[in-house]
């Protein structure tokens, strides 16, 4: 279990190298990119929305594979092709009046730091850069990339929170 604050209302992920393994695959006899996603975490996302958490999704890239999985959810908060990560945060945090310090935030790589860095909850992978490791309080989660990071964490938050999961 993480050591989560248990106040968090909105758990905002990065895609590739959080619920992806970080690899891209390409296809040698089409344009089509491929990655790959655990259905530990499509479970864990289904969880956090039934308990009440917001869900949102930060990338850098644009990926068609975020489009289904926002459908599928219902997101209302997903942002791609973002490069100041932390502006779509506070926007989300505006948005809902919810404070950072009520947000965790799972991201890997330098671009998440600053994101990282202001929340209530910074988490990341045992894969990620070795500067993200360093963003003071940040946790490490147990789960590799791509195989059930969101889901450890909506456990930890669900384990602290006391609620029924379903």
């Amino acid at each position: 279990m993480l050591n989560l604050n248990k106040n968090i209302k909105i758990i905002a992920t990065d895609f590739d190298g959080v619920l992806t393994d970080g690899y891209v695959y390409y296809s040698s006899v089409s344009d089509e990119e491929v990655k790959r996603i655990s259905f530990k975490d499509i479970m864990g996302m289904s969880l956090a929305v039934k308990n009440g958490y917001k869900v949102a999704i930060i990338s850098g890239e644009k990926n068609y594979i975020i489009d289904r999985l926002a459908a599928k959810f219902k997101l209302e908060d997903v942002h791609q092709g973002i490069k100041d990560k932390l502006a779509a945060l506070t926007s989300i945090s505006e948005k809902y009046g919810v404070p950072l310090s009520e947000i965790c935030y799972i991201g890997d790589d330098i671009n998440d730091i600053l994101a990282l860095e202001v929340v209530g909850a910074a988490v990341t992978v045992p894969q990620a850069n070795y500067r993200v490791k360093q963003v003071p309080g940040v946790l490490i989660t147990q789960a590799n990339a791509g195989d059930g990071v969101f889901r450890e964490v909506i456990d930890s938050l669900l384990f602290l929170s006391s609620q029924v999961m379903q």
